[in-house]
């Protein structure tokens, strides 16, 4: 888990330090516009992805910087790790231990998971949005998954050019080749983690509906490949300039409810809420048992859509459980009375007062 955290020229904190000294829960208060919800981005971008507003990297550096930035931490089990961006950089770039690491190789170290606002719709936005949600939580498990579909991404993009251009079919071949098996890897990580993740997921059940997803029910992975590379040879056809292929990329996931026995997207706003902070609860209690790392779970206004009964059901489940947790839009009263919690005031970009139970 975290022990210390250092924010350097991010959002709109010049230097701000934030000392946990084994704080279970982290609750940060402050007005809008203070700079709560950058302190949880800075800690998402250490899984080594974008980040929990999935912005783009030139916007993460403080407006009247030199054009970079930086996030240190130091961990429970002595390790610094940092992520930054120095000035006239377009890339970020991650140290642990002070040594160059790819930014993949970050998700090992910190397993970090999140809910913000943007997710309170996951079950009505579209398929695509819905597809990232679930892929990142996966990559807790399996940082490679990640990579898998940013490398899918390309061999899709190649394929089009190279249909449009009038390829050969050799080539084409060789694409269609380790495009077959690279979405096998991308489906068979998901039908894992839906079986996996239902065994903690005691108010739903998650499912994944693809083409290759399904297909890997009946048959073999290399069995999925073959037929998936050869349904791609007979379609090498572009409709208006665009390629239109099935394949994990247009897969999608759902949630039923147990409770109400209806899918998540036709229940009421408040109880796609609560199924969505089961479903995170029920992902951190599947870390901590795979992994045995202590999950960090960064939730963003967390209590909002959510009645008094649903809000302390989740804070007490919260507190349950072996994870550390960052959290905004909270209560303090809530955990007034539980000894390992830190409140932090944050106010025009700075930190104002850090306060633990007891002082």
């Amino acid at each position: 888990m975290i022990e210390q955290i250092t924010l350097t020229n991010f959002r709109n904190h010049a230097v701000s330090r934030i000392k946990i000294d084994g704080a279970k829960n982290i609750i940060i208060t402050g007005l809008n516009g203070a700079g709560k919800t950058a302190i949880l981005e800075a800690i998402s971008l250490l899984s080594g992805e974008r980040g929990l507003r999935g912005a783009d990297i030139q916007t993460l550096a403080r407006f009247d910087g030199d054009g970079g930035f930086s996030v240190f931490v130091t961990t429970s089990d002595e390790n610094d790790i940092c992520v930054s961006m120095n000035s006239g950089d377009s890339n970020r770039r991650a140290k642990i231990n002070n040594e160059n690491v790819p930014l993949s190789e970050l998700s090992k170290n910190l397993r970090i998971v999140w809910l913000t606002p943007r997710e309170d719709r996951i079950f009505m936005d579209g398929v695509s949005e819905r597809r990232a949600f679930f892929d990142h939580l996966i990559t807790s498990f399996e940082p490679s998954h990640i990579g898998h579909i940013s490398h899918l991404n390309k061999l899709l993009s190649e394929r089009g050019g190279v249909i449009k251009n009038g390829g050969d079919n050799n080539w084409l071949n060789a694409i269609d080749k380790q495009i077959a098996a690279i979405s096998v890897s991308i489906a068979a990580g998901r039908i894992r983690y839906a079986g996996e993740i239902n065994y903690f997921f005691e108010t739903g059940a998650v499912s994944v509906n693809g083409m290759l997803e399904n297909m890997l029910l009946e048959k073999s992975a290399t069995m999925v490949e073959n037929a998936y590379f050869e349904y791609l040879q007979n379609n090498r056809n572009l409709i208006g300039d665009k390629m239109v292929i099935d394949g994990v990329h247009k897969s999608d996931f759902g949630v039923f409810n147990k409770l109400l026995k209806l899918p998540a997207q036709i229940t009421s706003t408040g109880q796609q809420k609560s199924v969505l902070l089961d479903l995170i609860l029920a992902h951190a209690k599947l870390i901590h048992i795979k992994t045995g790392a202590r999950p960090i779970i960064l939730l963003d206004e967390a209590d909002s859509h959510l009645d008094i009964g649903a809000r302390e059901k989740m804070f007490d489940a919260l507190n349950k459980l072996e994870s550390q947790v960052w959290a905004t839009g909270l209560d303090i009263k809530t955990f007034e009375n539980i000894p390992e919690s830190l409140f932090v005031t944050c106010q025009n970009g700075m930190i104002s007062n850090i306060v633990r139970n007891g002082d």
